[in-house]
């Protein structure tokens, strides 16, 4: 079957689930209820996530054998994706959570053989790489940070989503220049998977009558496969001998959500609270306290990783030298972080001179 074949069948299965779910939510209560942080109306099926796993599962058992590595992947993720729901429908502690998802990684490493071990060479001309237990243990935090950097930016319409498509559309052309098709397929497939999902949680076509939400069944899932991706392009496996991308372009490709993540768990700390307190100091809350409305935040959200993962991609296509991609990253991490907080401070001092 073609790839337009695959990629339609992906798009009309997750279509058809979403309304297909959204009703079962209702009556057993997976909804999003409105709060002091959540300021939507009504109470929304938490379903983006359940439709999205189901359609990208669905087409991957229907149209490819499976095989060791696909098996533990699609087990990780259905794990993941049932933590996800009970904590959408229950709200389990974040220990836990953190908990499965060290498990995961660690299942992962041990059934695939995939984990980070090798780092390019961004310190001059020699090759990176970690022990094993350190790359047993470096792989866990990569997974688990990138689960909850996704989980973060789920916090308005179409962001999530969106942010996902640049990361998988990135890596869909790294790995299609590199003659890996199936994994170009599993990336294309993600993306045809979440365009319902965001037409329905941006209200397109229908308006907000049908609106869904991914929940963190969805962002847990989504994060998890992002990071397994990035980790098969970057990393030498057991198998294989060559990558199809130097690991600091991973890096670009996934900047915004990374960035997000790092600087409020850095200001949460250094303020004296906990990295996990919510609070309303992620990208998307401060363009919205600038003015923005949701959707011109999610464009211009969705626009800066775009071209930051397209300065990745450029940088692998003319192999700048990894020394600079990662010094270009931290360059333009640093100004993220401070034009962040200076954000942050001066919205401050206006909101508390006009109350």
């Amino acid at each position: 079957m073609s790839v337009k074949e695959i990629l339609l069948f992906t798009f009309c299965l997750s279509f058809a689930s979403l309304f297909l779910f959204r009703k079962l939510a209702q009556h057993v209560g997976l909804v999003d209820k409105p709060n002091e942080r959540k300021q939507h109306s009504g109470s929304i099926p938490l379903v983006g996530g359940i439709s999205v796993f189901i359609s990208v599962i669905a087409t991957f058992v229907f149209f490819y054998k499976l095989n060791t590595t696909r098996e533990a992947i699609y087990f990780c993720a259905i794990i993941l994706l049932f933590i996800g729901v009970l904590d959408d429908r229950f709200d389990i502690s974040v220990k836990f959570r953190i908990l499965v998802q060290f498990a995961i990684a660690l299942f992962m490493v041990f059934v695939t053989g995939k984990k980070i071990q090798y780092f390019g060479n961004f310190m001059g001309d020699d090759a990176i790489f970690i022990d094993r237990f350190s790359s047993v243990i470096v792989t866990m935090l990569a997974v688990t940070a990138t689960i909850n950097a996704f989980n973060m930016v789920d916090g308005i319409d179409g962001l999530l989503g969106g942010l996902t498509c640049v990361t998988c559309t990135a890596l869909a052309f790294v790995f299609a220049v590199n003659g890996e098709r199936f994994y170009f397929i599993m990336c294309a497939v993600i993306v045809a998977a979440l365009v319902p999902y965001i037409m329905l949680n941006m209200g397109i076509p229908f308006g907000k009558k049908y609106k869904v939400f991914m929940g963190d069944a969805g962002s847990m899932v989504i994060g998890f496969i992002v990071i397994w991706l990035t980790i098969q392009a970057t990393q030498f496996s057991r198998i294989d001998h060559d990558i199809e991308m130097r690991p600091e372009a991973g890096l670009w490709i996934m900047a915004v959500p990374i960035m997000d993540m790092i600087t409020v768990i850095i200001r949460r700390i250094s303020t004296g609270r906990s990295p996990f307190q919510a609070d309303r100091e992620h990208l998307h809350h401060i363009c919205l306290r600038l003015g923005l409305s949701s959707n011109q935040a999610m464009v211009s959200i969705c626009a800066l990783a775009f071209i930051l993962a397209v300065i990745g991609i450029l940088g692998e296509i003319y192999r700048v030298h990894e020394t600079s991609m990662f010094c270009g990253f931290l360059v333009v991490f640093a100004g993220y972080f401070v034009a962040k907080n200076y954000a942050i401070r001066e919205l401050d001092r206006k909101e508390l001179k006009i109350a």
